[in-house]
């Protein structure tokens, strides 16, 4: 029955019950049972024509006179679940009501009240219908605001943390959003405590078993809806009602209590919003990837505490704490590696690198938060059991990295897909790698790891710490390491911090003020000729004589430019910059200054262009 009818204790309380000086003489325990309606009575097989939730009224004249006919009169009524009985005294019974009717009722735990005062019955029935009709008013309003609510978050394209924060907003009772592993996705705690609400999740879920598509489980106290659309559920909505985590004393002998209807129906429409959202955006990232996303963003840039980060992360079953970290990058050597342009272009290549690294992830056994972390990288910060296990794992994950970007340019399913549950967050819309043969086709070498080819990657990964309050520093180390390693020819499996020499320490560096300065005060008039001369690119030309060993005719053919054009085109550079190029210690200078160029973004630079 909804809680939107009030109870017999309320009924008591109104005025016009209150002028007859009620008393409850049995069943105390069932005051707090839901009155349906009132049915007033004189015939004592009143009981055939009640449906349950009434509160009867009565004078007793036409009750029966022998004790078996009381019994049976209150057993009745018991047996068709009528809220409770109210006697007028007076008419029937003067002093108060037969010993036997109150000994019936207090064994059956019927409320029976006597009214001793004469009492039109009339103001009652209209007192507590206007209480119903008023309480049926105040729930379809609240049923209007749900439904517009979610139309306008459905046309806003709402992600799934602001559906599931409005749903508890409006109930003012925790939810949570699982995927069918029974792993948190989302939830709000309503202003409950969010570590007592996910501790031992994935097992209290699997204890929650309501009956149909949406339902209620009283014995967890959990109103569950499906979430899906086309027939593919994808997930379940819950919400916990009451909100308390205590069944009120207003439901306390109510066997078959049950939410308001306005909390089915909010619940039902903000499954169907998160269902709709999940359509619109099905060739985007799934939304396990958008939650690994949002907490290794938060690691990132210190958008959220350390405990919550690890505690959503636990939820959706990659336990952080107690773990040893590290930080792992995985990027494309060149910005544009099959010579596409155009943002649609890049976010498919990014997404597909994403879903190999999941795949990796699977195939390696390993536990980590994983997403794209930016335009061009996907990170993922490892949860091993202990610092031992570091080298190993980072091995085990590079080889099937390269193993799944194999299968992927060759067309082969990977061997990896039945391994341990991911936590990489894949989107089932998508096959298991992602990857579009067409993009294969396209150039793009899945086969190489490390090397120079155009659609090699690096690897990279940071140092090992042991709290997650460090794990920043790992991942931060990791992407500079990608960054710098950029332009090491070398095919490593694996780049560390040792590996990257120089280029390395400029990029840990890139964020010093004298770093920048000193860019500046060595580049900086050849930077300003460049942008006003776009054509000539004089610095590409210092670049390259200068990775070439200072060999200018070695620097005139990586340029292709002939070498007495290239010997003209390092007169002007030596004038700009007023340097003597032939001077090692003013070349090394040079060099150093533009390594940590492309370790601090410059306005005025162009990307480098990479070279075979």
């Amino acid at each position: 029955m909804s809680a939107v009818f009030p109870t017999v204790r309320e009924v008591l309380a109104l005025d016009p019950v209150r002028h007859g000086a009620p008393r409850v003489v049995a069943g105390d325990a069932g005051l707090d049972r839901l009155v349906r309606w009132v049915h007033v009575a004189e015939v004592p097989d009143i009981a055939t024509l009640l449906g349950g939730g009434e509160l009867v009224l009565t004078t007793g004249i036409g009750l029966p006179g022998d004790d078996a006919g009381l019994r049976a009169f209150i057993g009745d009524l018991a047996d068709v679940g009528v809220s409770g009985l109210v006697v007028e005294l007076g008419r029937r019974y003067v002093s108060g009501v037969p010993r036997v009717m109150v000994a019936a009722a207090e064994r059956r735990g019927l409320p029976l009240v006597e009214l001793r005062r004469a009492t039109p019955f009339v103001r009652i029935t209209e007192a507590v219908h206007a209480l119903i009709v008023d309480a049926q008013l105040t729930e379809l309003r609240a049923t209007e605001e749900i439904h517009q609510r979610f139309n306008d978050l459905s046309v806003e394209g709402a992600d799934a943390a602001e559906v599931i924060r409005q749903a508890a907003e409006l109930s003012g009772c925790p939810v949570v959003l699982e995927n069918l592993s029974r792993q948190v996705l989302g939830y709000d705690p309503a202003g409950e405590s969010a570590e007592l609400l996910l501790d031992g999740w994935e097992q209290h879920s699997r204890r929650i078993r309501p009956t149909g598509r949406t339902a209620y489980d009283p014995d967890s106290g959990w109103l569950v809806t499906a979430v899906g659309a086309r027939g593919q559920d994808w997930g379940r909505l819950l919400l916990r009602w009451p909100a308390s985590g205590d069944v009120p004393s207003a439901q306390a002998s109510e066997p078959n209590a049950s939410p308001p209807t306005r909390l089915t129906i909010l619940i039902e429409r903000a499954a169907s919003t998160l269902a709709l959202g999940r359509l619109i955006r099905r060739d985007a990232e799934g939304l396990e990837r958008q939650i690994h996303r949002t907490l290794l963003t938060a690691l990132l840039d210190h958008s959220r505490p350390v405990d919550e980060v690890a505690l959503r992360a636990k939820a959706l079953g990659v336990v952080l704490d107690r773990r040893h970290l590290v930080g792992v990058m995985v990027r494309h050597r060149a910005d544009d590696p099959a010579g596409e342009t155009g943002p649609e272009a890049g976010q498919a290549r990014l997404r597909d690198l994403s879903e190999a690294v999941g795949q990796a992830l699977r195939e390696a056994k390993l536990t980590a938060l994983t997403s794209a972390v930016d335009d061009n990288s996907v990170g993922a910060l490892l949860a091993l059991p202990d610092p031992a296990a570091e080298d190993r794992a980072l091995s085990a994950f590079a080889s099937a990295l390269r193993r799944v970007r194999l299968d992927a340019g060759t067309g082969r399913a990977s061997a990896g897909g039945d391994g341990p549950r991911s936590t990489a967050g894949a989107d089932p819309s998508r096959s298991a790698l992602g990857v579009e043969p067409a993009r294969v086709a396209a150039g793009v070498d899945p086969s190489r790891g490390g090397g120079a080819g155009a659609g090699a990657v690096i690897v990279a990964a940071g140092s090992g710490v042991g709290s997650l309050r460090e794990a920043r520093r790992s991942l931060v180390e990791a992407r500079q390491i990608a960054e710098a390693a950029r332009r090491d020819r070398r095919d490593l499996p694996i780049f560390r911090l040792p590996h990257v020499g120089l280029a390395g320490l400029l990029h840990l560096l890139r964020d010093e003020p004298r770093l920048q300065t000193f860019v500046e005060r060595e580049l900086g008039a050849l930077l300003e000729y460049d942008a006003r001369h776009p054509r000539e690119r004089l610095l590409d030309t210092l670049r390259a004589y200068l990775e070439q060993g200072r060999n200018k005719s070695a620097g005139a053919a990586a340029a292709h430019l002939s070498r007495p054009a290239f010997y003209e085109r390092l007169a002007r550079i030596a004038r700009i910059l007023d340097v003597d190029l032939d001077s090692v210690e003013a070349s090394l200078s040079l060099h150093v200054a533009l390594l940590a160029l492309e370790a601090v973004p410059h306005p005025l630079t162009p990307p480098p262009r990479l070279r075979r």
